[in-house]
């Protein structure tokens, strides 16, 4: 028997299909951001040309999950086992270095551009019932970029006939455009942390008070290793929660901002990543409920059908000694 190769006729110079699809630029204030189609990712966002979040390559996949969306859980399920409804259930187990599922499952879905202009650009995905997941979920991810920066509203809606756990997560990697985070200045609202296991499993919640991960009074990060979940977080009046990197001088920074429906944020100083990536930003990802949510319950989502939840989040420019 022999093999036949079927070639597409589209000659040596056509154009490789980048690994996340086709990639989509808003711009608006000085502020620029690309999209992806694969995973309704952020593959870079700039102002005035100053990187706000760590990028990477058009032909190259996410770098450590860089900008990618985590639904429906951020983090990890360990051994992939949950109970829900009495049920026992087994996610495919896709991170074997810790024999647990990871992230969820549209990170490396295709979505549909259902609306796009120069500043803003949606997404949808019908999520279909996947293995250990027996659930129906429309989703919308919007982003939108104004004089303060990107704005991303990420949306589900129950669609099927019975009712599903939910969580949602982002992993940007916020940077201050060069060197290490090493020097950087990190302001970070949390008066808990959860310590984890080898595995990546919260084992307990603890007071930040007197620990090295209080960042409540803005201080350099140094050579702290986080790969931390946070909880009991400040808002401020407007309701919202901000993340700060700054630059030791002052000279500009960055701020993530994140809604009443995130109570956690993960923070990832990128030490397991490849150079030049290794620390060169620190992912603060902000997430509905912890690791491991879906075998423990805690903040757990429950959308009955019919049921939809919305959460946002976005990213600033910080000025001069802001």
């Amino acid at each position: 028997m022999t093999e036949s190769v079927v070639r597409s006729g589209a000659g040596e110079g056509a154009r490789p299909v980048p690994p996340t699809g086709r990639q989509f630029t808003i711009a608006a204030g000085g502020y620029r951001a690309v999209l992806t189609e694969v995973g309704a990712g952020l593959r870079a966002l700039t102002f005035e040309g100053r990187p706000l979040v760590v990028d990477y390559p058009e032909d190259h996949a996410p770098v450590g999950g860089a900008g990618q969306l985590l639904i429906p859980w951020p983090n990890r399920v360990k051994d992939g086992r949950y109970v829900f409804g009495g049920e026992e259930r087994r996610l495919a187990v896709t991170e074997p270095k810790t024999g647990n599922a990871a992230h969820g499952f549209v990170r490396s879905l295709p979505w549909t551009v259902s609306s796009r202009d120069a500043a803003a650009v949606e997404f949808r995905l019908r999520l279909f019932p996947q293995l250990g997941y027996p659930h129906v979920l429309d989703l919308t991810a919007a982003y939108s970029i104004g004089p303060t920066g990107l704005l991303a509203e990420v949306s589900a809606v129950n669609v099927g006939g019975g009712t599903a756990p939910y969580g949602i997560g982002a992993h940007p990697y916020l940077t201050l455009g060069t060197g290490r985070v090493d020097e950087a200045v990190l302001e970070l609202p949390a008066a808990e942390w959860a310590p984890v296991d080898d595995r990546k499993i919260p084992t307990g919640r603890r007071d930040v008070e007197g620990t090295e991960y209080d960042f409540r009074s803005p201080r350099p990060i140094g050579s702290l290793v986080l790969d931390t979940p946070f909880t009991a977080l400040a808002r401020g009046e407007d309701g919202l929660v901000r993340v700060r990197l700054r630059a030791a001088d002052g000279s500009h920074g960055v701020e993530l901002w994140a809604g009443d429906g995130v109570r956690w944020l993960q923070l990832f100083t990128g030490d397991t990543l490849a150079e030049p990536y290794r620390r060169a930003g620190v992912a603060v990802e902000p997430m509905s409920c912890p690791p491991n949510a879906f075998g423990t319950g805690e903040d757990l989502i429950t959308l009955a059908p019919g049921d939809g939840v919305t959460h946002r989040w976005g990213i600033s420019a910080l000025p001069s000694g802001g």
